[in-house]
């Protein structure tokens, strides 16, 4: 696997959270909660379902060790700091971007490692949500260690580790779109159109290898001819994504790139009503073929998501087209939008990227969730629906 990047993917360029902190700090210790939160990062594509965690351990103003989750079913980061201490790390404190676990899974509960390995004081930087592994810093306060924290709202760390903080029963689904700056996606319908340079490609790239999934419609398979794997950006994902279609008629054929490579299964959404013949032949491609119901002459979003959650996604990354990107925001079903837009006009004719119509409701609540990414000529910007 190639050596990870220094602060993580490109949308992550951003430093510290946005929101004021609910706990004084000096701006030196905010920075090394800053260092923690980046070194997090480098466990993207590694550690989902898992969040992102880094630590750092520091004792009379000298960094002992740093950490970070590096893999699902492997050390969390505040045991990957202590074990990379050169001698005792008693009396030290311990700086992470996420409240320490108190749960045994996988690996021992983080409270205990840390209580036991004498660390004094603890700063964290957003709380645990979830009841089984949350409340570790009352724990580590009863058994003596000074604890600040959480030092930021929620929604800091639901921006930082959005699967993670996502609490609908259907997976968490993200939009990602390359558009011109009038808003376009193609010159032509089902016709492709490169917008965005080579290093939106490789943002590409590493974004997929973070997700469960990525999603497209028979139309994106039809004129892009997409394989939907890991194929740059120095991020080998622990499990490569399943590439799922919407293709109410089942008319993807197995002799497109999809079922070509080998990396990751390929699920393939079709109406209710499609002949067992068309079943037969994508099952026959290597394709999960489910079954949903139509809604509009499409098939039904709703069912979609709760048969992809059946199946083990939690997260969804849509590629396209513009048409079921839309029908996700229509609904509200989309989470968080990666829109890379690209130092070009199309024109009046060219499909637009948002056709809509919306209300303005729609718009009114996307937020930015990271300062926008320059990437070459392009420009990156990340923005989460409001809870």
């Amino acid at each position: 696997m190639a050596a990870p990047t220094e602060f993580g993917p490109p949308w992550h360029a951003s430093t510290l959270p946005s929101e004021a902190p609910l706990v004084p700090l000096p701006e030196h210790e905010l920075a090394l909660l800053e260092r923690a939160i980046r070194l997090g990062r480098r466990g993207w594509g590694r550690v989902h379902p898992n969040p992102m965690v880094g630590c750092v351990l520091v004792r009379d103003g000298e960094i002992l060790a740093e950490g970070w989750h590096r893999e699902f079913g492997g050390p969390h980061a505040e045991v990957d700091a202590l074990e990379r201490v050169r001698g005792c790390p008693g009396g030290a404190t311990a700086f992470v971007s996420l409240e320490p676990c108190r749960h045994h899974g996988r690996t021992a509960a983080c409270t205990e490692e840390l209580a036991r390995a004498g660390v004094a004081r603890v700063v964290y930087g957003v709380a645990d949500p979830h009841p089984a592994a949350g409340g570790g810093g009352d724990v580590l306060r009863a058994a003596g260690v000074r604890v600040e924290g959480p030092v930021w709202p929620e929604a800091a760390g639901r921006r930082e580790n959005p699967v993670f903080f996502h609490a609908g029963l259907q997976p968490f689904v993200a939009i990602k779109l390359a558009l011109s700056l009038d808003g376009k996606i193609a010159r032509v319908p089902g016709g492709p159109t490169r917008l965005t340079g080579p290093e939106a490609t490789v943002a590409v790239h590493q974004l997929r290898a973070g997700f469960d999934a990525v999603l497209v419609g028979a139309r994106t398979v039809h004129a892009d001819d997409p394989r939907l794997t890991v194929r740059e950006g120095g991020i080998e994902p622990r499990v490569p994504p399943a590439r799922m279609v919407v293709d109410p008629d089942g008319s993807v054929t197995g002799e497109r790139s999809l079922f070509r490579e080998p990396a990751g299964r390929v699920l393939v959404f079709v109406a209710s009503g499609v002949d067992e013949a068309v079943l037969d032949r994508l099952e026959g491609a290597g394709a999960d073929v489910h079954r949903v119901p139509r809604r509009d002459r499409r098939l039904a979003l709703g069912p979609v998501l709760e048969t992809a959650a059946r199946v083990g996604i939690r997260s969804i990354l849509c590629e396209g087209g513009g048409r079921l990107a839309n029908s996700f925001l229509a609904e509200r079903r989309a989470d968080r939008l990666y829109l890379f837009y690209s130092p070009i006009a199309l024109g009046p004719d060219a499909v637009p990227g948002f056709p809509g119509p919306f209300p303005r409701a729609i718009w009114e609540q996307w937020r930015l969730a990271f300062p926008p990414a320059r990437l070459g000529e392009d420009v990156l910007c990340v923005y989460d629906r409001e809870a």
